[in-house]
């Protein structure tokens, strides 16, 4: 890919910090650098990924700031170009200037997610990978920075294209009756290719079942806490927290409204949310609060919580347990003995079947996008096996191989659009 642009953002986060840092590239990344450089230094002959303590000055040779800089031949670097990081100080208005003092000397500014685009296009990483910088950068626990880690290994890519190959030999195979009509494809073969076609569908719906892991590793789990008022549910919540988040009474109604907070439970992101105690009250703002908790639970009585995520928590294991309570299955705590927690853990864990029986075997988990191209080739897969059975010919069966085959490229981006790229993209911090 030739990009005939240089640019630059600050790929530090916002705010104020010891040290900010800067990153541009492109293919007069060393030249516009060196105009900010003091007369007489030049970047590109600064020694290769060592940093070299020099200074930032403005149009006048007033100093901006005293920096080290770091020197990336392309294709050695991230972008696969040219690149130079400035590491200068962290303030915001230090930052501001180094970039405008970029900016000035003709370095464009670079737009969200467009250093992991130029890698991708410059062949540095495929499209899993890119996709992965993100979920790193967010990841909340431990689980989801492992899958991450995976992903940007190239381990789904690898994947996705070991897929996309075993079609293709297939596809190879059924072609050859196409060049020679005059053979058909004999029962013994068809059962072959069948069989061959099943691997490959088999192979598809494995990774299909990482989609509900990896949208949790994600996003989260919105998991709402309630039932009666003084049950223990924000006590309940700040023992998970491991701090007083929520204000915790005997007085029935002191929560009044939803507090969230998110908690890692066994590498799990928990987005907890303590409601209001579900009871009629003539206190306007309390009625309010429960209103806002019977729409959280979408008015889900004990029959229709059948077939959803759902634990019963029996809080005060302490105290005496109420005859009602005696036969319920349900994990007993108690908060005020800090009692049974872990084992609530645990059942999370496995309600969502997350836990290292059923993940340890999952060296990635699909998001969304993944998710859609798989479905895609696994229809198409389902429709080429029919074909094959129904002896249709095999020029129907090279059709849905090939929908199957794009479908599975357009994961790493064998197959793409300035409309998929874009997107994609669209939603990576500025500076990476």
């Amino acid at each position: 890919m030739v990009v005939e642009t240089t640019v630059a953002a600050i790929a530090s986060p916002p705010g104020m910090g010891a040290v900010g840092m800067i990153r541009v590239s492109g293919p007069e990344a060393f030249l516009r650098v060196s105009d900010c450089l003091p007369k007489g230094q030049d970047a590109s002959q600064f020694a290769e990924r060592y940093a070299k303590l020099t200074r930032i000055v403005d149009a006048n040779g007033e100093t901006v700031d005293e920096v080290l800089i770091t020197c990336f031949h392309g294709p050695r670097s991230y972008t696969g170009e040219d690149t130079v990081e400035i590491a200068c100080h962290g303030g915001v208005l230090v930052m501001r200037r180094v970039l405008q003092g970029l900016l000035d000397v003709g370095i464009e500014p670079a737009g969200a997610g467009e250093f992991s685009q130029r890698a991708f296009m410059n062949g540095k990483m495929d499209l899993t990978q890119a996709e992965a910088v993100m979920d790193l950068i967010s990841a909340q626990t431990d689980l989801a920075m492992r899958a991450a880690h995976e992903q940007l290994q190239g381990t789904l890519g690898d994947e996705s294209e070991a897929i996309r190959e075993e079609i293709l030999g297939i596809a190879a195979h059924i072609e050859a009756y196409i060049d020679f009509p005059e053979e058909d494809i004999d029962t013994d073969t068809g059962a072959a290719l069948l069989g061959r076609l099943g691997a490959v569908a088999a192979s598809i719906s494995r990774l299909l079942q990482t989609a509900e892991q990896g949208r949790i590793l994600r996003e989260g789990v919105r998991t709402v806490i309630f039932g009666a008022p003084n049950a223990g549910k924000s006590s309940l919540l700040n023992k998970l927290l491991g701090y007083e988040r929520a204000i915790v009474s005997d007085i029935e109604g002191t929560t009044r409204d939803t507090v969230e907070e998110v908690v890692n439970l066994q590498g799990i992101p928990v987005r907890l949310i303590d409601t209001a105690g579900m009871r009629d009250s003539e206190d306007v703002v309390e009625a309010q609060g429960v209103q806002r908790t019977r729409d959280l639970v979408h008015h889900l009585g004990e029959d229709e919580l059948r077939g959803r995520h759902h634990i019963l928590v029996i809080n005060k294991s302490d105290l005496t347990e109420h005859a009602d309570w005696a036969e319920k299955d349900a994990v007993r705590i108690s908060c005020m003995a800090g009692e049974g927690l872990d084992e609530l853990s645990n059942v999370i864990a496995a309600e969502l079947s997350m836990g290292t029986g059923e993940w340890g075997g999952h060296a990635v988990a699909i998001n969304a996008r993944h998710q859609a191209c798989l479905k895609r080739a696994q229809a198409a897969l389902d429709s080429a096996q029919a074909t094959l059975q129904e002896g249709m010919g095999a020029e129907f069966v090279s059709i849905e191989l090939r929908d199957a085959m794009e479908a599975i490229g357009e994961i790493a981006g064998r197959i793409d659009t300035e409309e998929l790229l874009g997107e994609i993209f669209s939603s990576f911090c500025i500076g990476k």
